[in-house]
């Protein structure tokens, strides 16, 4: 499998968002790629089930599970449980998150501080492994700490297959404009394939941003919540076609409700009702007279709450 061919467009990993369901329709819409939830690789290890239940690899398009820790130890045992559960095709380890939750336990974007650290922890998941292990990180810690280039240098020389880089600091959180320049610079520093990552919020924004750095693929995050033609739009777009129009509502509604169903099968219908509140929500973002709606979705408790306003959504709105 050649991991990331030129100009692939994947569905970054997004805690709370980025389930078996999402990744499902994402794929079914032009994403090359999907990669699970983080989870704690430590978690793994002491045989958290909730843990172990985000890790359903997504069908038809390579799949990725992103772990993270800071011990190298924990983060190849957890690296081989990830596998084992999952059967994906990747591990991608996380050196980007900037949660205080996180980053307090000297994980996630804490790494970008131990570039040597960063390396070992590499190292143990690529010799714990047989598939190709990849990164994710940031620009830097903050403004005055921008050291990008020297991590993603590191852990080429640790055995990294690819690394993607989001283009903002930690402190920076999604505020702010990414910065397309030390993706850029990354990808001159290094031999490994580089995924550019940050504001790919539409075909032309893809376009641009692909030139713009060089990068050999594209990472699509916040942007495709509730939007999951967005894929098909940067695909068309890449490919020198003409970009297509999101469907109309209805439409939009109808693969809305196979992702409430796909969450349903995977994880019951409790957590999947509560969970369809934010979802749905997603999908009704700009549509004009919607308060009423998204009233009702924040109510939802069960799939007959969700069929009932769906329904409702596809006669009253456009």
């Amino acid at each position: 499998m050649t991991l990331f061919p030129p100009r692939c467009v994947i569905l970054a990993p997004m805690a709370g968002v980025t389930d078996f369901a999402f990744r499902e329709i994402c794929a079914e819409l032009g994403a090359d790629q999907a990669v699970t939830e983080m989870v704690s690789a430590k978690a793994l290890c002491y045989g958290d089930k909730k843990t172990a239940s985000l890790l359903r690899r997504s069908r038809g398009v390579p799949c990725g599970v992103q772990i993270f820790g800071s011990e190298p130890e924990f983060m190849a045992r957890g690296a081989q449980l990830a596998l084992a559960l999952s059967g994906c095709d990747y591990i991608d380890i996380n050196m980007g998150c900037p949660m205080p939750k996180i980053v307090n336990n000297g994980e996630g974007s804490a790494l970008m501080k131990d570039p040597a650290l960063a390396g070992r922890i590499v190292r143990a998941v690529c010799e714990a492994v047989e598939v190709p292990v990849t990164v994710k990180t940031r620009k830097g810690w903050d403004k005055s700490h921008v050291n990008v280039v020297e991590l993603a240098q590191a852990v080429q020389e640790n055995g990294a297959a690819a690394i993607t880089v989001h283009g903002r600091t930690k402190t920076m959180l999604y505020s702010g404009t990414a910065d397309w320049d030390i993706i850029a610079q990354v990808k001159r520093a290094v031999s490994i394939p580089v995924i550019a990552n940050g504001d790919v919020i539409s075909a032309e924004a893809a376009m641009r941003c692909l030139q713009w750095t060089g990068a050999d693929g594209l990472m699509v995050g916040r942007a495709a919540f509730g939007d999951p033609w967005l894929f098909q739009q940067i695909k068309a777009a890449l490919a020198g076609q003409p970009v297509p129009k999101r469907p109309p509502l209805a439409q939009r509604m109808e693969i809305a409700l196979r992702q409430m169903e796909l969450a349903r099968e995977d994880k019951g219908e409790h957590i999947a009702c509560l969970e369809a509140r934010k979802q749905l929500a997603w999908y009704l973002r700009g549509v004009r007279f919607s308060n009423y709606y998204k009233q009702q979705i924040s109510q939802i408790a069960t799939m007959e709450d969700v069929y009932r306003v769906i329904s409702g959504i596809q006669r009253d709105l456009e």
